[in-house]
């Protein structure tokens, strides 16, 4: 077996791994790709991917029409840019579609509870190195979250591990 780099960047390498099947003579060609754990992350979403999601989670499914005229005292967009929002908040898992008549309905697949919380996981990767602990220190150390809010949130997450474990 032969294991060739074809080609080598930052954040992706290719190999093309060769084999000879002895009994038939034919050559075997197969190239795997790695790709490294940042191509792996979601990226944030964008003000306008966001606007999308809140109003498919305030009014439920929807039309690309539809979403367009509700962005539009806002965002004064092209029916065929909404609909690449769409396509691509839809490749991403956050919206889905499906067919009635001959128009696509599109609807929030993620509660926003969901995408709120991978916006936050996000946030604190990037700041804080993946520390909770650190990045509930700097909003304390901001004034964002008073002592006392933290302790109501360490007596709540204390209830749940006791209700786990009477569960389990």
């Amino acid at each position: 077996m032969i294991h060739t780099p074809f080609r080598r960047r930052a954040d992706l390498t290719v190999f093309t791994i060769g084999r000879l099947n002895i009994d038939t003579g034919i050559a075997v060609r197969v190239t795997v790709c790695h790709v490294t754990l940042r191509n792996t992350h979601r990226r944030p979403l964008t003000e306008l991917q966001q606007a999308i999601l809140d109003r498919l989670w305030s009014s439920g499914p929807a039309t690309a029409e539809q979403i367009r005229e509700a962005l539009a005292p806002a965002h004064r967009l092209k029916d065929s840019s909404v609909r690449t929002l769409l396509r691509r908040l839809g490749a991403r898992g956050y919206v889905s579609h499906r067919l009635e008549g001959k128009t696509f309905l599109y609807e929030a697949t993620m509660a926003p509870k969901r995408v709120a919380a991978h916006s936050v996981r996000q946030i604190i990767d990037r700041f804080w190195s993946g520390s909770v602990e650190q990045f509930l220190t700097g909003m304390v150390d901001e004034k964002i979250l008073t002592p006392a809010e933290i302790a109501r949130l360490a007596r709540k997450i204390a209830l749940a591990k006791k209700r786990k474990k009477t569960d389990a």
